[in-house]
């Protein structure tokens, strides 16, 4: 846990705060991965990440979920191409399926975030946090 009682940091949590689109990686029943764009929101009384959709529940990602209970996401943009500036948060972790509506609920195990602070290197700031 950080100062804040998040397993964020300040700086993610501000990120997270201003983004709603992501992208989900869930692995299929043969291994294969499988990574689409979500939109998502955060969660603070869980503090965890929460992706849904229409039909979501019939979705291959949902049954992925459903299957292993692991997921990742990542959160990102591009600052500046002149000079390259990316910024982002990967999370990834336990995952769960909610209903009504039906989504899915990533609690993060790692943590990885890039760009986001002054002086951040694009190597970024790695954790395990669960």
């Amino acid at each position: 846990m950080t100062t804040n009682g998040s397993v964020f940091t300040e700086g993610e949590l501000r990120y997270l705060s201003e983004r709603r689109l992501g992208r989900i990686a869930t692995v299929g029943k043969d291994g294969t991965p499988h990574v689409t764009p979500v939109g998502w929101r955060f969660d603070p009384a869980h503090d965890a990440v929460e992706v849904g959709g229409r039909n979501f529940d019939r979705s291959k990602k949902y049954n992925d979920v459903a299957r292993s209970a692991r997921a990742a996401i990542v959160i990102d943009d591009v600052v500046s191409v002149d000079p390259w500036q990316p910024r982002g948060i990967e999370i990834r972790g336990a995952a769960e399926l909610l209903n009504n509506p039906p989504r899915i609920r990533i609690r993060p195990g790692r943590v990885v975030s890039w760009g986001l602070d002054d002086g951040d290197s694009f190597r970024g700031n790695a954790r395990t946090v669960r």
